[in-house]
């Protein structure tokens, strides 16, 4: 292990104006409006075919790998699989130190061992782990100096996204939501790892939107649950954002639980399948919006709050959202009014909004499908917004459905509670589903990916780039109009931003399941991302 000289501390104050300092990524998302915006511009249409592989990293660790990297300062921290932390020299990939952390055997986790990345403060990085612990490393030498369990992983709670630090605080929700988790949102001193506050997506009785928890019929017809909301889900599996000038922090809310049996939770069921908009200092409520009432679809609203200033002109600044149940939403930021809602894939689960912008729903006969399907229109896939072009840009599934089916579920610890399930229609009997082998046999009847470009003023689609196979990818946009992301044919790939057109591609030979970054060492722009098991970096040649 090799301790490290580093340069200037990450203070809240360069959190807060991450922007300005383009050779870096300080944050998950890479800013707290959560853009995916590189304003960095070395690299551009003309010369984006010249690029070349510097450098690359091997995990040891097989599996979906979908961490996002920080740089700081040309040094680059990364999580692996399962909770390990990793410092590279970001020019050229040399390892200084490697944090291992071992979850504990007896953990509940659901969807795979995944960690999607780190927060920062100081010289310390923060990593939640699968067992629901919060820690806090040196990133000079790598070493632990504090650990908090957050919660019991016996129960089914875990952590698999990035801290978010605002202030002195490092910001955490849990996972969990496939387990009848109660989920919750915390915020942790980050000198001592004490708790400072805590927010439950799932309110108790009494609590404001707790009537959203309706008592069960007097005569219920099958099994319904009087206390629904012990077990309500509500899980947090992405990063939040956050606005320094309102002080507030904003976070998707996952499904409620069990996920597809409405019948044993009567109500909306607040506040899952939500934004909550928090007081960054307290956790207390300011404002929330339910995309999903009543969800039965596994509609998880953890996708990433992208925030946009002067919205269409109008100079309101606004959350925008493309969700997993297929809508593009924007949502006035200071006060949750609703603003636009409109389908960026095919949706049959719903056919308009009202004034308040609650959805209309329309469920599907029993036996037929519901677009989009159980993965959704989109997932945990990062978007990306660029200032130069104005355009929102989103990984999509496009035709793609399920059918479902609820059943009861009886809660009991530390089991899976989902209330039945779906299945995905496909165009012929034996069609590959979506948990095929590495041989690639997808066909596009059964869906593709794409990557859509929105006008966030309209929710109209500006142009789209269609892929054959669908998309795990997050998106990256930087200032010389190019957007790069991946898929699960193995491409990486760039495309200019103003009109979709593929400008250069190179196979990785695996899934892409993670978002790109682009960061500056000296004079040199980097582009990275993860494939299969290796980190690639990408530059041009000096």
């Amino acid at each position: 292990m090799l301790s490290l000289r580093v340069h200037g501390q990450v203070t809240s104050e360069r959190l807060a104006a991450a922007p300005s300092e383009p050779q870096n990524w300080l944050t998950y998302s890479g800013n707290y409006s959560s853009t995916r915006y590189s304003p960095l511009n070395q690299i551009t249409p003309a010369n984006v075919k010249n690029l070349k592989l510097q450098w690359v990293y091997q995990s040891p660790v097989a599996g979906n790998w979908q961490t996002t990297p920080l740089v700081v300062d040309g040094m680059m921290y990364i999580t692996q699989r399962l909770n390990d932390v990793v410092a590279l020299d970001a020019a050229t990939g040399r390892a200084f130190w490697i944090y291992r952390y071992t979850p504990a055997q007896d953990r509940v986790v659901c969807c795979g061992a995944n960690n999607r990345g780190l927060g920062i403060l100081g010289d310390t990085l923060f990593m939640g782990t699968l067992d629901a612990q919060l820690i806090a490393i040196d990133r000079k030498t790598g070493r632990a100096i504090w650990k908090t369990e957050v919660a019991s992983t016996k129960t089914g709670y875990s952590i698999t996204h990035a801290p978010l630090v605002v202030k002195n605080k490092v910001i955490v929700g849990v996972g969990g939501g496939e387990y009848g988790i109660r989920g919750f949102i915390a915020a942790y001193d980050a000198m001592t790892g004490r708790e400072a506050w805590r927010f439950y997506t799932i309110p108790a009785p009494g609590e404001p939107g707790s009537e959203t928890w309706e008592r069960c019929p007097p005569e219920a017809k099958s099994f319904c649950d009087p206390e629904a909301w012990k077990h309500g889900g509500g899980s947090i599996w992405m990063t939040g954002s956050y606005d320094p000038r309102l002080n507030l922090t904003y976070w998707g809310t996952g499904n409620v639980g069990p996920d597809y049996n409405g019948a044993q939770r009567p109500g909306d069921n607040l506040y899952t399948a939500s934004i909550v908009a928090l007081d960054a200092d307290t956790g207390t409520l300011k404002w929330h919006y339910q995309f999903t009432p009543h969800d039965v679809y596994d509609y998880d609203s953890v996708q990433v709050p992208v925030l946009v200033d002067n919205w269409a002109g109008s100079r309101v600044n606004v959350v925008t959202w493309a969700n997993r149940n297929g809508n593009f939403y924007v949502l006035d930021r200071e006060t949750g009014r609703f603003l636009l809602g409109k389908p960026f894939v095919k949706v049959n689960w719903m056919s308009e909004f009202d004034e308040r912008g609650r959805p209309k729903q329309t469920p599907q006969p029993e036996g037929q499908p519901t677009y989009p399907g159980n993965q959704g229109g989109t997932n945990w896939y990062s978007p990306s917004f660029s200032q130069r072009t104005g355009l929102f840009y989103v990984s999509a599934w496009e035709d793609y459905a399920s059918i479902y089916a609820p059943a009861s579920s009886q809660y009991k610890e530390g089991t899976n509670f989902v209330g039945g399930g779906p299945r995905n229609l496909t165009a012929v009997p034996g069609a590959p589903g979506l948990g095929r082998s590495p041989i690639n046999t997808w066909t596009e009847a059964a869906g593709h990916g794409a990557v859509i470009a929105l006008d966030p003023a309209t929710g109209r689609e500006k142009w789209k780039f269609t892929m054959t196979d669908v998309t795990d990818s997050g998106l990256l946009t930087t200032g010389a109009d190019l957007l790069f992301t991946g898929g699960r044919e193995g491409y990486f790939q760039a495309l200019d931003a103003r009109t979709g057109s593929l400008l250069w591609k190179t196979n990785l030979g695996a899934a892409i399941n993670s978002g790109p970054i682009s960061y500056r060492v000296g004079n040199r722009q980097y582009v990275s991302i993860v494939s299969g098991l290796s980190l690639f970096v990408f530059a041009l040649d000096e």
